[in-house]
């Protein structure tokens, strides 16, 4: 389902519910009665015999009747032992799993009111995940009216809608996730706060924070009572969504609510700060923290050292690294590579390196991103041997390089104006199963140009254009231009017209 649909949803409610599970509303669609076909002598026989094996815990004799059972038999086989969760699930797992004919979407209805009623919520999930909607996939609607007829006959209770829309939300099915929600609400029911909580993380997950915010007006209109986990989804969504202003106001509203912003409550709106490069404000908000009794943990500084580094503000970093020891915070591995790639962006090896060494003194676990910042930063100073001994360091670490330890590499030597060694890097990178981005190409090229080797730039022109990718106007302008003065015409025509990306190669010339 689109935005704009699940917005139109979402916005047109009028419900006035009270409650969690229950709306006692006139405007409730009452539920309806229903009962299964009346069975004939035959029918009735062998439900008799076939109750008095279950009974009796007799398997073999119920194994043997299995083949004659059709889904009407087994419906009210079913509903006879149904206030017997055990035994009902015993027959649907032993008996009608194994014969598909004696199944229909109404007995699968029927056990999942049995689960629900009895409280096994993740067997209700597992057999909605794994069963119930594959076989509805294309509509919502039919499984809510098999649950819905079987309601009354089954005494269920709320908890099988609940267990459905929360399924959906896991699944990340978002429009059958809706369409419940409505059916649900128009039937006099409500979802629990838990599973409104697991439809708006999923929804935040997908990156839909417009969704969140309008889900959450639902849950107001409603009147479902949100706890302190929705409200710090919502203020996720509006830092997503730019709104800061609007998140302060919900944070500060939190607490007029009864509910007390925690840790993570502030660590949300300090990233939303962080991001919109507001570091005074996110430190006021750190320092506020306290304030409220809340101890900053280790994403509030590691937030808060990750923008400085950001800025460049490398001072500010470090003199946040040292609070967070004398708070008794252990930084962890995202602390130490945030501060040595911070350093090694600022031309700073040294200090990249102190970092790293007390990163091991303090046990803290290395990984790749550790070697890649280190090695980048040799390479942006030229100190391509340290950089190459540093790879081979990998190996003891059972870590492997990737895209961008290959692409720091490759600046190391594109830094020293060695296209040739920086081309035999790339190869190396290809082989290892590293696919090489637009940056990397460009820088290929570029030194290939500045070396004016027009002919190897135009070679790794048309590797690019064999990944849908073609370099800037400028570069591309030069690389031609050299290729008309060194009488290489011929390539000139070759990457006009090549099959791959020729027209890309057009239209960024004529821009």
């Amino acid at each position: 389902m689109n935005r704009r649909r699940l917005h139109r949803l979402f916005s047109s409610s009028t419900s006035t519910a009270t409650t969690r599970s229950s709306i006692p509303s006139p405007a409730a669609i009452p539920i309806p009665h229903f009962s299964l076909p009346d069975l004939r002598p035959q029918d009735l026989d062998f439900v008799a015999i076939a109750h008095s094996h279950l009974l009796h815990s007799d398997w073999p004799r119920l194994t043997a009747l299995a083949s004659a059972l059709t889904p009407l038999r087994a419906n009210h086989l079913l509903l006879k032992v149904h206030r017997d969760p055990i035994l009902s699930v015993e027959l649907y797992n032993r008996i009608l799993l194994q014969n598909p004919s004696s199944q229909s979407l109404d007995t699968h209805a029927i056990i999942l009111h049995i689960l629900t009623k009895s409280r096994k919520f993740i067997s209700a999930e597992s057999l909605l995940r794994k069963t119930l909607i594959p076989q509805t996939l294309t509509s919502s609607s039919d499984l809510f009216d098999a649950i819905l007829h079987s309601y009354r006959l089954c005494d269920s209770t709320p908890n099988v809608f609940d267990s459905l829309f929360k399924t959906y939300a896991h699944l990340k099915k978002f429009r059958n996730a809706t369409e419940t929600f409505h059916r649900m609400r128009d039937h006099g029911f409500l979802p629990t706060v838990r599973s409104c909580n697991a439809f708006l993380s999923s929804l935040l997950n997908h990156g839909r924070n417009d969704i969140v915010i309008s889900f959450y007006r639902e849950m107001k209109r409603c009147r479902i009572s949100p706890n302190v986990f929705t409200l710090n989804m919502v203020l996720c969504a509006l830092c997503g969504l730019g709104r800061l202003e609007k998140a302060m106001d919900e944070l500060e509203k939190m607490e007029i609510m009864g509910i007390s912003p925690n840790v993570a409550s502030f660590n949300t709106m300090i990233a939303g700060y962080c991001k919109k490069g507001l570091l005074s404000s996110a430190l006021k908000l750190k320092n506020g923290m306290l304030g409220k009794g809340l101890e900053p943990n280790v994403i509030t500084f590691n937030t808060l050292i990750h923008q400085f580094c950001v800025e460049g503000k490398m001072h500010g970093a470090n003199r946040i690294y040292r609070e967070m020891k004398v708070a008794e915070v252990s930084p962890n591995t995202v602390t130490f590579n945030t501060l040595i790639a911070g350093y090694c962006q600022e031309n700073n090896g040294e200090m990249g390196f102190r970092v790293y060494e007390e990163m091991v003194k303090n046990g803290v676990e290395v990984d790749i991103l550790t070697y890649n910042s280190l090695i980048l930063g040799l390479c942006n100073e030229g100190k391509t041997r340290k950089a190459a001994h540093l790879v081979r360091e990998l190996d003891r670490g059972k870590l492997v390089p990737n895209a961008s330890t290959y692409f720091a590499l490759i600046t190391g030597q594109c830094k020293k104006q060695n296209s040739e060694r920086a081309l035999e890097i790339y190869k190396v990178m290809k082989m290892s199963g590293c696919h090489p981005n637009a940056e990397t190409f460009n820088l290929l090229i570029s030194t290939f140009v500045k070396n004016k080797d027009f002919e190897g730039a135009a070679e790794v022109l048309k590797e690019m254009l064999e990944r849908w990718m073609v370099p800037g106007k400028v570069l591309l302008t030069k690389l031609f231009d050299g290729l008309h003065l060194s009488g290489k015409r011929h390539l000139v025509n070759e990457l006009l017209s090549d099959v791959n990306g020729g027209r890309f190669v057009s239209r960024v010339l004529s821009e």
